[in-house]
């Protein structure tokens, strides 16, 4: 049996590729969400462009330097995790290789082959890489993929930013049209990070997607009517 060289030694494998989608989706819908909540805060209370666009710079900095580091510490936790499993699969293969190449077959007969099958593919399976055949058979984890932590964090980081940026030029609009573009714009990018993230995740996309309007909709409304009231005390 042979077997194709994984992608992932360049930093460019699946799973790494699918982590970075799942952060940038996830990170352009906090920024969209978080930023329009803000802005339509403030113009609750203020009209003044300069005040919105301060307001709205701060809250997108702020953000994006938080989704960065809580997606850096996440993954960081998650990679850690995944480190500690193959160095125990690695003691394992080292002192006791006949129990772990037993371990392989049941595994494989699990799946459907026979034991005579499963015993011959264990044992070529052993003869060749068996670190990476017990990571991906038994853990789940193929240790030439990794999620890197640098790379989800970027992608949040740069996602969120991107998203937080549509609700902060629309509310700079002029006063008579801002918070209709600023609704109707939010709405829509909502819809489609709604969308894609149930994609990502074989769901009903548009369930989520109306789902993901309904309460970016509803953080605006709330967000704005706290600004008001506040706004009338100030």
């Amino acid at each position: 049996m042979t077997h194709s060289e994984p992608p992932g030694h360049d930093g460019e494998g699946l799973n790494n590729r699918l982590n970075s989608l799942r952060a940038a989706v996830l990170g352009a819908n906090d920024g969209i969400v978080s930023v329009a909540g803000l802005v339509m805060g403030v113009a609750g209370a203020v009209q003044d462009r300069p005040t919105l666009l301060v307001g709205g710079v701060a809250g997108l900095v702020a953000g994006a330097l938080s989704m960065g580091a809580g997606e850096f510490v996440s993954v960081s936790t998650q990679r850690d995790a995944e480190q500690a499993l193959l160095d125990q699969e690695r003691r394992e293969l080292r002192e006791m290789p006949a129990e772990e190449l037993a371990e392989l077959e049941q595994i494989l007969e699990s799946k459907g082959l026979s034991p005579e099958v499963a015993q011959e593919v264990a044992e070529q399976l052993h003869a060749g890489n068996p670190l990476r055949a017990h990571a991906v058979l038994e853990l789940g984890i193929d240790p030439d993929d990794l999620t890197s932590p640098w790379r989800a964090a970027l992608a949040s980081m740069g996602a969120f930013t991107l998203g937080a940026l549509l609700p902060l030029l629309t509310i700079l609009l002029p006063a008579g049209v801002r918070l209709v573009a600023t609704v109707v714009a939010v709405a829509a990018a909502l819809a489609v990070t709604g969308w894609v993230s149930a994609r990502l995740g074989y769901a009903d996309p548009r369930r989520a997607a109306v789902r993901n309007v309904a309460g970016g909709v509803f953080a605006m409304a709330v967000t704005y009517l706290i600004g008001t009231g506040l706004g009338t005390i100030v």
